[in-house]
């Protein structure tokens, strides 16, 4: 007995150290933080934006009458601000505790749409997926998640860990091909989606020189994709988006002030290495 108590507290005094080396990230105690806070504005003419038929399950998908959805992937304010661009900072290695949105770390499927369209959740980090609709629903992930989780009821209930950090592409294989949204599971907490008008703000950043950097997924169709639709057999397709748009500044923060980053994004924005 005497052993396994020296094995368990010897577990536990490690264990701080081996979440350290797979996360390569390390919480810090510091009073002296500064903040970034900026916009994401579009710039030049708006491009034309595909929008697919509500073909399936009209009576909950498109309770409007709308006939056709907008996919999401760009979305432009009357001011210019551009939402659910993500905006971070790239290998910071040290610093607060996680404190990514709750909202962000939960997925709704409602009218044959995911909300939020972009999540953010920490490595090791619980997804909590649910659906509002009364039809079959999967939520199929790609990239840095593999699951594929079913949903046949209305208020039904699934969570997942996010054990890998990266991107994670959402879909729809019950043949709502429109449903689509992104996922960024994150090893740090300096990450912020902008909101409506393209605003966004990282707090509480130790002091000194950064890279920041704003990533926006593909918005261009630029194919489709053919699947089997689960609930009916039927082939479908599904559209293929081209690849984000990733771009960089140096960023100097000092003791507990506040510096201001601006980024402008266009059709044909320069595009940097892919990482986090």
């Amino acid at each position: 007995m005497k052993y396994l108590r020296l094995l368990v507290l010897m577990v536990l005094a490690i264990l701080p150290h081996i979440s350290t080396a797979q996360t390569g990230y390390q919480v810090i105690s510091f009073e002296d933080g500064g903040t970034i806070k900026g916009t994401v504005k579009w710039q030049g003419t708006l491009p034309h934006l595909a929008m697919l038929d509500l073909n399936k399950d009209p009576q909950v998908c498109d309770p409007l009458g709308q006939k056709h959805r907008d996919l999401e992937r760009l979305l432009v304010s009357p001011n210019h601000g551009v939402a659910n661009t993500v905006v971070y900072l790239r290998n910071v290695t040290r610093g607060k505790a996680m404190d990514l949105p709750p909202a962000r770390r939960s997925l709704n499927q409602k009218s044959c749409r995911y909300e939020p369209h972009m999540l953010l959740v920490p490595v090791d980090g619980i997804l909590t997926v649910k659906s509002s609709d009364p039809l079959l629903h999967t939520v199929h992930m790609q990239g840095s998640a593999d699951y594929n989780l079913p949903f046949t009821a209305e208020g039904q209930q699934i969570t997942r860990t996010m054990n890998r950090d990266g991107v994670v592409s959402l879909r729809c294989n019950a043949g709502h091909v429109w449903m689509n949204g992104e996922m960024i599971v994150a090893k740090h907490p300096y990450y912020a989606v902008t909101d409506q008008d393209g605003n966004f703000e990282l707090t509480n950043v130790p002091p000194g020189d950064y890279e920041i950097v704003a990533w926006h997924e593909g918005w261009r169709v630029v194919g489709e994709s053919a699947l089997y639709d689960l609930a009916t057999q039927a082939k479908v397709k599904r559209p293929v988006f081209s690849d984000p748009i990733m771009w960089s500044k140096p960023v100097k923060v000092a003791p507990r002030e506040a510096v201001d980053v601006d980024f402008t994004l266009e059709e044909h924005s320069p595009q940097m290495a892919q990482g986090h």
